[in-house]
């Protein structure tokens, strides 16, 4: 057993006879927001709000082997607990991550249990890595989050630097936690990442901000297709089930995903784009009548970039919008939020704030004042 330093972990710990290590982790996000919604013809009196946005507990290590990796997070803020219903067996949303992490051969794992999708690289980043102080607007609607299931990986090299990541998953295709399924079809996720320039430090393409400021500019690109068969949710994986009269309604649903990241001295750039399609997106009872929900179908776009001075300060910008298919009847929001951030100790500790000016149609909606630290052992 060892005592580590900052961020490290609060006890890393491998046994005398080499069959298991564990690191233990903890952290927390705490959040003040301040919001003025646009009534009329002006931005009325602001609405203040404290919360705990997280407070999660991880174990994470090897189990017989180092080739035999696992990884266990738990959520204890009310945010990770919500969301119970029937299919989750009416108990806290509690557990996040409960995988096992194989690597059977040279350059390949299997992956089973709970984790993240390989989705959008916003999504896949970490809470904790994160330069604003949550994820965009694009995130919260489309992004495919975490299932049950498995995942084959698999890492190529080509030359010198040239580098692709192979990553497709089969899943149980309604969320986290569920114990009464499979309800609708299964669900399909394939990933392709090419990195022409090499590996980025410390797997810095899935930390947002140039922390290790690279001197070579590197880039990632990437593709993910998830198709969910006879999906029972209005987004996928994740919203509401929808029912009708004979019980649960199932469509087809097709998520894409564009991603950009690139980095260089300090500069960082994350790009994505996303459109979600369903084969029929209106739900609808055995005689035809509409149910009254619909699935989320459209595009959404993130762009943001950001650059980390010498003190590690860092200012970044952010632009997201919605454009969702007609049918919906939603309105289309847009975001632009500039940020600040000052990392103590890289991620494990830093304070942040942003401000956000959004719209709805093209039209003044509200703006939200944000601040928040991220302390992590």
């Amino acid at each position: 057993m060892t005592t580590p330093s900052f961020g490290k972990g609060l006890i890393n710990y491998t046994a005398s006879d080499s069959t298991f290590s564990t690191k233990v982790s903890a952290r927390i996000q705490s959040r003040f927001n301040s919001i003025w919604n646009y009534d009329n013809n002006e931005y009325g009196n602001a609405e203040y709000n404290f919360i705990v946005r997280r407070a999660r507990l991880k174990f994470d290590g090897w189990a017989y082997s180092p080739k035999l990796k696992y990884k266990i997070e738990l959520g204890l803020s009310n945010r990770d607990l919500g969301g119970i219903n029937s299919f989750t067996n009416n108990a806290p949303n509690q557990i996040l991550d409960a995988v096992i992490m194989w690597s059977f051969a040279k350059n390949w794992e299997l992956w089973a249990g709970q984790t993240k999708l390989p989705g959008n690289v916003e999504r896949v980043v970490s809470s904790a890595n994160l330069q604003f102080i949550d994820r965009s607007i694009l995130n919260s609607r489309f992004n495919i989050d975490r299932d049950l299931g498995f995942q084959i990986r698999h890492k190529s090299s080509w030359g010198n630097n040239f580098i692709t990541k192979e990553k497709f998953a089969l899943s149980q295709g309604e969320g986290r936690n569920v114990t009464k399924g499979n309800q609708g079809g299964l669900q399909y996720t394939m990933r392709m990442e090419a990195l022409p320039f090499g590996e980025f430090k410390k797997k810095g393409d899935y930390v947002e901000a140039d922390l290790e400021r690279e001197q070579q500019f590197k880039l990632m690109l990437a593709y993910t297709y998830n198709f969910n068969a006879d999906a029972v949710k209005t987004r996928s994986g994740m919203g509401d089930y929808m029912y009708n009269d004979t019980g649960l309604f199932q469509t087809d649903i097709t998520t894409h995903f564009v991603d950009v990241v690139a980095k260089y001295k300090g500069w960082s750039l994350l790009t994505e784009m996303t459109q979600r399609d369903a084969a029929v997106p209106i739900a609808t009872n055995s005689d035809g009548t509409n149910t009254g929900d619909i699935v989320l179908v459209g595009k959404a776009l993130n762009t943001q970039m950001g650059y980390l001075f010498k003190n590690n300060l860092e200012l970044a910008l952010r632009y997201s919008e919605i454009k969702y298919d007609q049918i919906t009847g939603s309105s289309n929001p847009k975001e632009i939020t500039l940020g600040l951030s000052k990392y103590v100790v890289g991620h494990k500790l830093k304070f942040q704030a942003d401000v956000t000016k959004a719209t709805i149609d093209n039209n003044p909606n509200k703006i939200v004042v944000r601040t928040g630290f991220e302390l992590h052992f």
